[in-house]
């Protein structure tokens, strides 16, 4: 006798269509907000409403819904998801809520002040500059010994050389296309985050990378055609450059859960410790709050810190 499915199912579409649907467009219209944030507010969004079902509160009105309430979802909610996640997800149900207070649906937003699990301060992963270079190596390391094609390898190491030359987002990185990119001055044309918009120099190795690939290895180069692409000469997704970098971890003896946004954190803290002003790498991450950046200022006082005990007498 097969067991019954524990897969949660699909919220009604009535239900989507009258409290999700509006949202959703707001999010991405108004906010532009990525694919990414709105999946996470639509899967806070129905994981509520699910514990509403169980709790027999779905009949309740959702700005009736008390703050002690929605601590014992919380509470609940702590048993399936890390402490970020469960942030995430009430900053979506806050979001949702003021939207519809605003559309004068709700009176009152009942998730302002519900008390959450405190965070823990993560450093940011990074690679030092040898690690760095070791990773960077290792396609030309598989090109010499026949473990990979011309054209994989030097795709491979543009796309490394392009997320820590140029600070880019993997996301950023795969939508890179060639208009994008002035090649005179090396400065790539970026749509990060809210879509915005920012230049980012990619450096001298990267453009010369890039330069070489183009030219021996690029189908079409077109205003619109993308930079990196698979050996069909479709455009890469995210996943396939969380994949090639894995097998370059695995060659250059790295942890193997560095993902590609750790050679970003890699980027922004060997500019802070080569004397790059805060602001500046700031504005060349995309970041709209400075206190985002300053958690590399912390990396880079550790790393003071550390030579400072090798290296002084007093210490």
């Amino acid at each position: 006798m097969s067991k019954p499915s524990t897969k949660p199912q699909p919220l009604p579409e009535a239900l989507l269509a009258e409290w999700w649907a509006p949202f959703a467009a707001h999010l991405a219209g108004e906010r532009r907000c990525s694919a990414y944030t709105v999946r996470n507010y639509r899967q806070a969004f129905e994981d509520f409403h699910r514990w509403r079902q169980m709790t027999g509160l779905a009949d309740k009105k959702l700005d009736e819904i008390s703050v002690r309430e929605v601590r014992d979802f919380v509470i609940e909610a702590q048993r399936r998801y890390g402490r970020r996640t469960l942030h995430n997800h009430v900053s979506g149900l806050r979001a949702l809520a003021k939207y519809w207070v605003r559309q004068g649906r709700l009176k009152r937003n009942p998730f302002i002040g519900v008390p959450l699990p405190k965070l823990e301060k993560r450093l940011p992963q990074f690679l030092t500059e040898e690690q760095m270079r070791r990773l960077l190596h290792g396609p030309q390391q598989l090109l010499d010994n026949g473990g990979a094609d011309a054209f994989t390898a030097w795709r491979d190491r543009l796309a490394m050389e392009l997320l820590y030359g140029g600070g880019l987002r993997v996301s950023e990185l795969v939508a890179l296309n060639y208009g994008a990119i002035d090649f005179d001055d090396g400065v790539a044309r970026v749509l990060g985050k809210g879509r915005k918009e920012r230049l980012c120099p990619l450096g001298g190795v990267a453009m010369t990378v890039l330069r070489k690939f183009r030219d021996e290895h690029a189908r079409a180069t077109g205003a619109t055609d993308p930079v990196l692409v698979t050996p069909k000469h479709t455009r890469l997704s995210a996943r396939e450059v969380q994949l090639l970098l894995k097998r370059y971890l695995a060659l250059a003896g790295l942890p193997l859960d560095l993902t590609p946004h750790k050679l970003r954190h890699s980027y922004a803290t060997h500019l802070l410790n080569a004397g790059a002003d805060l602001r500046l790498v700031q504005e060349l991450l995309g970041h709209a709050q400075l206190a985002t950046t300053q958690i590399y200022t912390h990396v880079t006082v550790a790393r003071l810190q550390e030579i400072y005990a090798k290296a002084h007498p007093r210490a």
